[in-house]
């Protein structure tokens, strides 16, 4: 199918990562503002099936080492098609882009970050037009309902610009549609494996009042992507007993995280962030980090740069978080989840958080309640762990009746942390395994000028066996 590709497409490349230093060239990416993935179903005769546009730049035209604006438009027709499949054919794009070898996509919608390797480019992978190439063949294949599709690219950044509103609105709109819908209200969840290439153990559950992390997937989305592809990665979960209805346990998707996870994950709370919390991909527009000084949570999301309140940037948390792995105390969310009467009930919702940044905290003000909107801080407000205590204190954020001055010594903080210039590192719960002994540690915190973090190569055998 794919002969005149220079580089091999399949599962077999799924996962596949590229570093920075074996990266040709960047598109999207954290250092671009504006990206973006668009899928859209459209009449028949709009389309030229098989029409590949490239509007910018092409791959020769890109300086090597660089990043690149970049955005994605899918056009596509069939009949029995309709907008409800629009943003589950998005995440395709991620699934199928990840196919090729040498091509990494990640994320989803306005957060794209993709590269191209060397090895791919000294192959000949030499323009865009290969990756519209395997998008439409995929597409048409796998759902045979779209019997037309055209992929344009655009890496003109005022070309992009001129459309990017028009996206945002497009995932406002569809965002919208599942507000006001609950969990309660519906006998069947949805789950999605397409993050499993990254994440082998990640089990991601998609509920009316709980976004798949990568913020992509409604349920109303997951329902309609379960009924046109019955075999797919997207799939329905009974929901079966409701075994906490604060917690968010629920024995179907007990069942299914264990089937899916090879018996790693045993038990899933949906609305927790530190018993049984829902696992996280790699994905995730945002983290909701416990800081055990304050007894609450900060949330910080992917387009943050800065370094957060507890010393650590995004990429730091990132790491500790994705894999598939259940961290207590660390736990990745969509953003759409900060506007669910769900978020984080467990915990006591809105009245635990403390700390988030000022642009995140502009995109979902109108869903915090009135009564916090002023008494949650941001970068502009607090910058080290010491000042954010002060700021909860003197505007008497309800997270204040969780503090135990026994557990919680601030003046002890404050001779440790010294001026806030050294990183602070926070756990509710890090395990350490060895010789087989595992010891956890339980709400630590841990100051350093430094840390250094190397692999560990085991050297060969006298039998001469290879354990690296």
């Amino acid at each position: 199918m794919f002969e005149e590709i220079p580089v091999e497409i399949g599962l077999v490349h799924e996962g596949e990562r590229i570093r920075k230093s074996n990266m040709h060239c960047e598109l999207g990416g954290p250092g671009i503002k504006e990206k973006f993935e668009l899928v859209r179903v459209c009449q028949a005769e709009t389309i030229v099936h098989g029409k590949i546009s490239i509007i910018g730049p092409d791959l020769p035209d890109i300086p090597a080492s660089s990043s690149q604006p970049f955005a994605i438009l899918v056009e596509i027709a069939g009949e029995g098609l309709d907008s409800d499949i629009e943003g589950v054919l998005e995440r395709r794009i991620h699934e199928y882009c990840n196919y090729i070898q040498g091509f990494m996509h990640l994320n989803q919608r306005y957060d794209i970050w993709c590269r191209l390797s060397t090895q791919a480019w000294n192959k000949g992978f030499r323009t865009l037009r290969y990756i519209g190439e395997v998008l439409i063949a995929l597409l048409c294949s796998e759902l045979p309902l779209i019997k037309s599709a055209q992929v344009t690219f655009f890496t003109d950044p005022v070309e992009i610009h001129k459309r990017y509103d028009d996206a945002l609105a497009i995932y406002e709109s569809r965002d919208a549609r599942a507000r006001g819908l609950h969990d309660e209200d519906v006998d069947v969840f949805y789950g999605c494996a397409l993050c499993q290439s990254f994440a082998p153990t990640h089990v991601c559950v998609i509920t009316p009042e709980r976004y798949a992390n990568c913020g992509a997937i409604s349920w109303f989305d997951g329902r309609a992507a379960a009924r046109i592809d019955p075999k797919g990665p997207i799939f329905a979960i009974e929901k079966g007993v409701c075994i906490d209805p604060v917690l968010g346990e629920y024995s179907g998707v007990n069942e299914s995280a264990r089937d899916r996870s090879m018996g790693e994950v045993t038990r899933v709370c949906l609305y927790s962030a530190y018993t049984w919390p829902h696992t996280s991909c790699g994905c995730f527009e945002g983290i909701a980090f416990f800081i055990p000084e304050v007894e609450g949570y900060g949330i910080v999301h992917r387009g943050f740069q800065e370094v957060t309140v507890n010393g650590l940037p995004f990429s730091t948390m990132a790491d500790s978080t994705a894999g598939g792995r259940q961290v207590a105390g660390f736990h990745g969310i969509s953003i759409e989840y900060l506007r669910s009467g769900k978020f984080l009930a467990a915990e006591g919702g809105y009245a635990r958080v403390v700390w988030m940044p000022e642009s995140l905290k502009e995109k979902i003000y109108s869903f915090i309640p009135a009564e916090l909107c002023d008494v949650i801080p941001t970068e502009a407000s607090v910058t080290s762990i010491n000042e954010l205590r002060e700021f909860l204190k003197k505007n008497n954020h309800p997270v204040i009746q969780y503090w135990n001055s026994s557990e919680i010594n601030n003046n002890e903080s404050e001779e440790r942390a010294g001026s806030g210039n050294n990183p602070v590192f926070t756990f509710k719960e890090l395990p350490f395994t060895g010789n087989g002994i595992k010891i956890t540690l339980k709400n630590a915190k841990i100051y350093a000028e430094k840390v250094i973090i190397e692999p560990v190569r085991q050297k060969r055998s006298d039998k001469g066996d290879n354990h690296e």
